[in-house]
């Protein structure tokens, strides 16, 4: 996506589609009210006849409007003045967004020029770049149709003042390389087990790692898991014909000597339960419990786009989960990285297996912090649904850095407890630890089992279970949680915290 950012006026601006905002009680945006003054009050008389309310999400497209420099003109109600706060405006940015069609190939944005609560036109323009962008995805490279097509919208201009357009630059790019990186969520994410496999997974890394000279990739094998200790781990992937891997991105954009930002993501290419087999109705979403994994990808592709001035490392423990006579059994106990057994009470609960060697195995690069992100519990998405994901950790100040960062970007987290009541529920008669702890606060047990192997870093644990996919008809990878990532690393960067 191309960007502009300038000062010209709204009537002047050259675009095929110029999206401006009123409010419900008739009140006009700056820009509406110039091309009304110029278009002999066309809004204005809509809005008299009542075929415009204003109120949020609302919108109105009309074509060749006299006197207007654009062939069109999208108009978008942002509901009442005094109550514009984040969700309003990206409720409105939505809408401009599917209301734009393939026939559009540049629109000029004017709805970040109002004023939102506790927000500025950063903000403003950061977001609209976001969902903007965003819009044109498409995942139907698996498609046979000859009539293959893609939104043509390939260029957004954003009005600023002579004093902010640095600023303002800055923040569509930003949008714009979280979009970008969203859209590489779901392209993964969105592909079938048979070819996003853990190899696959690899491949893919050392292919991103060739896109920055501040990037590089390390991939472990089984054998090299092996050496390493990491039976918990490979006892996942023993049902599964497909080799684990364990892949490691490093970005190292920050000083020799600064420590790095480490997260872990959960690469279940595909999950079928193990001996514990899963119901098979929509068996098929389970391609996505690899979404954690695909979620550092994205965050690793955007922090390269970006050049962010921090070290950051992206690990991906990846296997398959599926039933075969050398998988794991119920009552097995296997041995992890950090020398603790495990009792395998259900086979199903395999994520955290896979993680809490990859959570050892990060502790070598002396992190700054540890964030795991992991479509990890079904009770995640009965406490929460697809509205926020949850967060746990060891750090207070972490997980408040995590939770703001997602108020920010409009991608929330809320957290849970990791009291020490529910490490009980671990116990096993036969090993250190049992790998459930029962149907009581799941979440929040499975976070627990983690917070063993985490115990000498700052560390914090994102389940994404409810809001990394979409089910029905709108069946598909959200990208999420890559903008919470991406504003917490900038942040970060950028001393903002």
């Amino acid at each position: 996506m191309e960007f502009e950012v300038n000062s010209i006026d709204a009537t002047k601006q050259l675009s095929s589609c110029h999206i401006i905002g009123i409010f419900e009680d008739g009140e006009l945006s700056p820009s509406a009210t110039a091309i009304d003054s110029k278009c002999n009050n066309i809004i204005s008389n809509l809005i008299s006849q009542k075929d415009l309310e204003g109120k949020p999400g609302q919108c109105l497209m009309l074509h060749n409007v006299p006197d207007l420099s654009s062939s069109r003109l999208l108009i978008i109600g942002l509901g009442k003045k005094e109550k514009l706060k984040d969700k309003v405006f990206i409720k409105a940015l939505s809408a401009a967004a599917a209301a734009i069609n393939e026939n559009i190939e540049d629109v000029a944005c004017y709805l970040t020029e109002v004023e939102v609560a506790e927000k500025d036109i950063d903000w403003n323009t950061r977001q609209a770049s976001q969902i903007l962008t965003a819009s044109t995805y498409k995942f139907d490279q698996l498609k046979s149709d000859d009539d293959k097509t893609s939104k043509a919208l390939g260029k957004i201009t954003f009005p600023a003042s002579d004093t902010n357009t640095e600023t303002v630059a800055l923040a569509a790019k930003q949008g714009g390389a979280i979009a970008d990186a969203m859209s590489y969520v779901k392209d993964l994410a969105n592909l079938p087990g048979n070819i996003c496999t853990p190899t696959y997974l690899a491949d893919k890394a050392k292919e991103l790692a060739k896109s920055s000279k501040q990037l590089t990739c390390k991939v472990l094998n089984e054998s090299e898991m092996a050496k390493l200790g990491m039976g918990s781990l490979l006892s996942v992937s023993k049902g599964s014909r497909e080799e684990a891997k364990l892949i490691t991105l490093n970005y190292k954009g920050g000083t020799k000597n600064a420590k790095p930002y480490v997260f872990v993501g959960k690469g279940l290419t595909f999950d079928a339960g193990g001996i514990s087999l899963k119901p098979p109705a929509q068996m098929d979403e389970m391609k996505y419990d690899m979404c954690g994994g695909a979620s550092v990808f994205g965050l690793i592709h955007a922090v390269a786009a970006l050049e962010l001035p921090i070290n950051v490392i992206g690990v991906i423990p990846s296997s398959e989960n599926l039933p075969d006579g050398q998988a794991n059994k119920p009552g097995d106990i296997v041995t992890s990285m950090a020398g603790k057994t495990i009792e395998i009470l259900n086979t199903d609960a395999e994520g955290r297996l896979i993680l809490c060697d990859a959570l050892s195995y990060v502790e070598k690069f002396k992190p700054e912090i540890v964030v795991d992100i992991a479509t990890l519990t079904g009770a995640c998405i009965i406490a929460l649904g697809n509205v926020a994901q949850a967060v746990i950790g060891n750090d207070q100040d972490l997980i408040d850095q995590l939770i703001e960062s997602g108020t920010q970007a409009c991608d929330p987290a809320w957290q849970l407890p990791l009291w020490d009541e529910y490490q009980e529920q671990l116990k096993s008669n036969f090993a250190d630890m049992a790998n459930i702890g029962g149907k009581e606060a799941g979440t929040v047990t499975a976070a627990c089992f983690l917070s063993r192997f985490t115990e000498d870093y700052n560390w914090a644990h994102l389940d994404i279970a409810g809001t990394a996919w979409k089910s029905g008809k709108e069946k598909g990878a959200t990208g999420r949680p890559v903008p919470l990532l991406v504003n917490y690393l900038l942040d970060k960067a950028y001393g903002n915290d």
